[in-house]
């Protein structure tokens, strides 16, 4: 499950108008995300909340073996007030949804909750002083005292530098840092990176073409007939990119290339998203391919296989979102439904009455020569009124209540994840299995709660 502050983060870049479509790191995302998700281990709960829409807090505690937790905070330069900070009023689409669709290029107006190619909250304004805001973040984890940091400051609109660090005992030198230098021109983005572990220099980058990046350098050559026939098609949008870094202090370098299909919000069918790369110099490749099917279900599959020793691996991915309770979603049908169906009482089939006749005219108006009045409509009672609110309430009720994800690898691992929403707390429950040890099948078995206000 994500966690609060990868949330109000993902809520930062989408109230600066900051997209990371644009990063070769994030060329496989959503692949990742259905594929690896994390599984809890043991229990642990989550106490977090937006004190105020630049402030942010989260205690973690756990128990695996040993009790140990964490302490997070969070200071935005932007106010965050317009994101639902309840846990029970954050969408779940926006907190657990694996299926990443990417945005139109040219719009700076970040929209991060994608369920069916709209938002499933209002994204905050966007400000020009947005463009040089700021955000820090730490967390400390007990007993072990490691300490974590990240800085984000933008300093226009396409320029932002980010920079990471971890400081614990055990680590070589006692910590490191990372240091990130983003540029996203929305047709193209390109990173710079350089990190205290062994010295690592790199730059990575990604170039868009195809689709939304085609029409927008050549939007005066082609018609708005041109462009709806495009998206009658598979409308979406390549990228092609790669990395190159070098080990400064152990004198070794590595790159990769890779390249991405992904259809846009605008297109009308299936949204899918393709992705293949290869590793030149250890001979890897790697392909992925995600398909939205429905609305509440997304498939994934991905293959690796190395050309120098011929090994392969695949895995498969899904997540299938229900508006049910998992007892509801595991038995196929509502359990309290089917009690009250079937408690209720077999009646027969009356005659259908016949219409009302019509009523004759008054004496009044037959003497006058002409017609009754119409009788006054009667107004609705204020029960009435209130059953109409309810029912609109009703309507703008989230329509799922929980997502079961499930992978499968080559080896015959097989993990299981329940996530939903009890009242106010947003749980996560699942587990690991390994079905070449049928003897004890059960690898983890975890349940997180989190609770934010």
């Amino acid at each position: 499950m994500r966690e609060f502050m990868h949330y109000i983060t993902n809520a930062f870049y989408g109230a600066t108008g900051w997209s990371e479509d644009n990063s070769y790191k994030d060329l496989n995302a959503t692949s990742r995300e259905l594929i690896d998700f994390p599984l809890p281990r043991g229990l642990r709960l989550t106490l977090s909340s937006l004190a105020t829409p630049h402030f942010g807090t989260s205690y973690q505690l756990g128990s695996v073996g040993v009790v140990d937790g964490s302490i997070s905070y969070l200071y935005s330069t932007v106010p965050l007030a317009a994101v639902p900070a309840q846990s029970d009023e954050i969408p779940l689409a926006a907190l657990l949804r694996s299926y990443r669709r990417l945005q139109e290029l040219g719009s700076r107006e970040r929209q991060w909750f994608w369920s069916t190619g709209e938002p499933t909250v209002p994204v905050p304004p966007r400000t020009p002083d947005n463009d040089k805001s700021s955000l820090l973040y730490g967390r400390l984890y007990l007993p072990q005292s490691l300490l974590e940091g990240l800085v984000v400051k933008r300093f226009s609109s396409e320029l932002q530098v980010q920079v990471s660090a971890v400081s614990e005992q055990s680590l070589r030198n006692g910590g490191t840092v990372l240091g990130l230098v983003q540029y996203d021109k929305g047709k193209y983005g390109i990173e710079g990176l350089a990190s205290t572990d062994g010295g690592l220099l790199g730059v990575r980058g990604l170039y868009n073409f195809g689709g939304d990046a085609k029409r927008n350098s050549k939007s005066s050559q082609k018609s708005e007939a041109q462009i709806a026939a495009e998206k009658e098609g598979i409308y979406g949008r390549f990228s092609a990119g790669g990395e190159l870094y070098y080990g400064t202090l152990n004198k070794s370098g590595g790159m990769s290339l890779g390249m991405r299909f992904a259809t846009l919000p605008t297109h009308r069918g299936t949204p899918l998203t393709a992705t293949v790369t290869v590793n030149p110099l250890m001979g890897n490749i790697n392909t992925s391919y995600a398909v939205m099917a429905r609305d509440y279900c997304s498939l994934a599959t991905r293959m690796e296989f190395n050309v120098y020793s011929y090994e392969s691996d695949w895995a498969v991915g899904m997540e299938l979102w229900s508006d049910r309770r998992p007892a509801g979603f595991l038995l196929g049908a509502d359990p309290t439904l089917q009690l009250e169906i079937e408690s209720q009482p077999v009646t027969k089939i009356e005659p259908r009455p016949e219409p009302p006749r019509p009523k004759e005219r008054s004496f009044q108006a037959k003497m006058e020569w002409r017609l009754d009045e119409p009788e006054p409509e009667p107004q609705p009672a204020a029960e009435s009124i209130k059953s109409v609110e309810g029912s609109m309430a009703e309507n703008k009720k989230e329509e799922y209540l929980g997502v079961l994800k499930a992978r499968l690898d080559q080896n015959l691992r097989v993990g299981l994840l329940w996530e939903g929403r009890a009242k106010s707390l947003i749980f996560s429950l699942g587990m690991g299995v390994d079905l070449h040890r049928l003897d004890e099948p059960f690898r983890s078995l975890g349940l997180e709660v989190q609770y934010s206000s």
